[in-house]
């Protein structure tokens, strides 16, 4: 995907198509680098993400939902019983 900014608020991503739950998934894991507080000694303030990182991280996300995904291997029992 391309980002017209190096740097994107959550409201701007989500107009972009990125779901808000998993922008914000992101932000509240530990240790990421991705997405920080405007000004974290506001409590209003907007989370920003680096577009850059976070395309690595959505990137990783989706690689890891392909490798879950069942292929061939282990015939199924309707199969076997015939």
């Amino acid at each position: 995907m391309v980002y017209p900014k190096p740097i994107m608020r959550l409201k701007q991503l989500k107009e972009m198509g990125i779901p808000e739950a998993t922008l914000l998934r992101i932000y509240r894991t530990r240790g990421q680098k991705v997405a920080r507080k405007a000004n974290p000694a506001k409590k209003n303030s907007p989370i920003i993400y680096d577009t850059a990182e976070l395309e690595k991280v959505l990137r990783r996300e989706q690689e890891a939902e392909n490798r879950a995904i069942p292929r061939g291997g282990i015939p199924c029992l309707r199969e076997v019983r015939k």
